[in-house]
């Protein structure tokens, strides 16, 4: 089974006095990429956070994002008076020192200072977290569901393009014997070219002919490229995460469709690798977000 690494979960709890807003989003990334937007007030769960998103969703680039909005009037923002009084204190020394007049709209900037502001809430309840963790695991759930369904578009697109090329490969044999009589052609051109006039020993050129021939035998490659794809399509099912293992078989496939290439020594046959290149590429764009 094919899972994407692209997807994307929401949830929202309503808890209290307050509106929680649960976002994952995944993209594709060789590792385990992970980004946290936490609020202060829930930073102290950030590791735990981190180890269950590590844990289910096993690589990509992790987007996660907890937005929490008061519903009630209840504001536990409070303004440290003291800090602000030193803050003052050190802003007009510095301007009655340097000549500096003091703008109007000095109190705007110290309230942007550090610990200005203060969060008088209690700390986090069992309770709170309880019912916040299980809607960050319904967040991961819902992201992982996406990644499914987007697997399953991924899974056809790859299947098909991997069959192409098992059929494209059904094409190769018949211009093999023509290819035969190519190279015949052309070693009977050269001898005469270059006999002047004496008799060519056919049995000669038969044998010049078999050894070049097996130098551009491809039926190895044919065997090795057909045996790749198959195990290809095998793996595709499976149900562990195989987005590694299906871009290593790739690679072989790529080297056997490259020695067809180099031996094809006909022009249809080289126009089947093209063919079968192109639906290569598209198979490694489309592993490059597998799981």
């Amino acid at each position: 089974m094919i899972i994407s690494m692209t997807g994307f979960g929401r949830e929202v709890l309503e808890y209290k006095n307050k509106k929680i807003s649960i976002d994952v989003k995944t993209l594709n990334s060789k590792t385990s990429d992970i980004n946290t937007r936490i609020p202060s007030y829930y930073k102290e769960k950030e590791l735990e956070i981190r180890k269950l998103l590590s844990g289910q969703l096993r690589r990509g680039k992790i987007d996660f994002c907890m937005f929490v909005e008061l519903n009630g009037t209840e504001n536990n923002t409070q303004i440290n008076e003291n800090a602000v009084v030193n803050y003052y204190s050190q802003l007009k020394d510095i301007c009655d020192k340097n000549s500096i007049p003091m703008g109007n709209d000095v109190l705007s900037g110290i309230i942007k200072m550090p610990d200005v502001m203060q969060n008088k809430s209690e700390d986090l309840s069992d309770e709170e977290w309880g019912f916040v963790l299980q809607t960050i695991k319904n967040a991961i759930e819902a992201c992982k569901h996406y990644r499914i369904a987007e697997g399953t578009e991924l899974e056809n697109d790859i299947s098909t393009n991997i069959k192409s090329i098992l059929s494209l490969l059904k094409d190769i044999p018949k211009f093999e014997e023509e290819r035969i009589t190519v190279v015949r052609e052309k070693f009977g051109l050269v001898l005469e070219e270059f006999g002047q006039g004496n008799k060519i020993d056919e049995n000669r050129l038969e044998q010049e002919i078999i050894y070049y021939l097996e130098k551009l035998d491809v039926n190895e490659e044919k065997v090795r490229l057909k045996k790749h794809c198959e195990y290809f399509l095998e793996t595709l099912i499976s149900e562990e995460p195989v987005g590694k293992i299906l871009a290593f078989i790739s690679q072989e496939i790529g080297r056997e469709i490259n020695t067809l290439g180099s031996k094809a020594n006909h022009a249809e046959m080289q126009k089947v690798v093209v063919m079968m290149k192109d639906k290569l590429e598209k198979i490694k764009e489309q592993l490059l977000n597998v799981l």
